[in-house]
């Protein structure tokens, strides 16, 4: 007789379905969101996953979800033609963390939307012991005047804004936004609804 498959919350195959590179096969997104020819300011965005005791989430999974530079997603429901898609670049990105808790994406930084949106990026968590997933947005530190017209951002308490903020680092391989994610605790990230 079979005995039953032993319960946990995610699945015993997390990481092997959701980031399948390390163990040798192709997946639907990679830390790597851009190729020579994708247009638009080559950014890094880099950061770590920490749990309700500050501690690293070495097994997490990061998606970003973003419209390319000139501030279109390539998406059916975008019918912006007036903004030019990017035939190289599909504006998602799926990593997991390391054992560090760090995760980072190769991408563009992405432009206004035009609708009162600052420049944002989509980022949805997936770890072990969590149900649902998480949503949240990270913002550019640099975009200040944006920021500030920006009716999501300004609906968060003043003293949470900078959970979504991701400060701007020259560093010796480009522009990096460090952006850490805080599951729990003091220094918790804000997390939306979706």
């Amino acid at each position: 007789m079979l005995k039953q498959t032993p319960s946990q919350t995610v699945g015993p195959y997390f990481a092997y379905a959701l980031t399948p590179q390390p163990y040798g096969r192709v997946g639907l997104g990679s830390g790597t969101m851009v190729d020579p020819d994708t247009r638009g300011e080559r950014i890094r965005i880099e950061g770590r996953v920490f749990d309700g005791t500050g501690a690293p989430v070495v097994d997490a999974v990061i998606e970003l979800w973003q419209a390319n530079a000139a501030g279109r997603y390539r998406h059916p429901a975008d019918t912006r033609d007036q903004l030019e898609l990017d035939p190289h670049f599909t504006g998602f990105g799926r990593t997991g963390t390391d054992g560090q808790g760090l995760y980072w994406f190769d991408t563009v930084k992405p432009g206004a939307l035009g609708d009162g949106q600052a420049p944002h990026v989509n980022v949805t968590v997936l770890a072990r012991g969590m149900l649902s997933h998480a949503f949240t947005r990270l913002y550019f530190h640099d975009e200040a005047g944006a920021n500030a017209e920006d009716a999501l951002l300004q609906s968060v308490p003043a003293d949470r804004r900078a959970t979504l903020v991701a400060r701007r680092a020259e560093t010796a391989g480009g522009v990096a936004y460090r952006f850490d994610i805080h599951l729990q605790g003091d220094d918790e990230t804000v997390f939306f609804d979706a």
